[in-house]
C-alpha cells in the first residue's frame, strides 16, 4: 500500500541528500524511504534490547561468570592492560 508523503526538509540537507542519493545511483525519494527504514530499525533495535535487559536475571549470570570449572578467556578475548 503505497501513500504518497510530502516532507519539507531545509535546503542545505536536500542539497547534500540530492548529491549523496546521486553518488549512490538512486532518487532522493528512495534515499529517503532507506533512510527512515533504517531510523525505524535503529529504534525498534533499541526497544527491544531494553526489554530483552529487563527480563535479564543477573543473579544467574553471575553464577556462569563465576563458576569454578569455567575457562580463562582466550588471548584474543582478554581485555588489554
Amino acid at each position: 500500500m503505497d501513500r504518497d508523503v510530502t516532507v519539507q526538509l531545509p535546503p542545505a540537507l536536500t542539497d547534500v541528500a540530492e548529491r549523496i542519493a546521486r553518488e549512490g545511483g538512486t532518487t532522493l525519494d528512495q534515499f529517503v524511504a532507506t533512510a527512515v527504514a533504517e531510523k525505524l530499525s535503529a529504534m525498534k533495535a533499541v526497544t527491544f534490547l531494553a526489554e530483552r535487559g529487563g527480563r535479564a536475571d543477573l543473579a544467574a549470570f553471575d553464577r556462569v561468570m563465576n563458576r569454578q570449572d569455567g575457562l580463562p578467556p582466550a588471548p584474543d578475548d582478554r581485555l588489554p592492560d
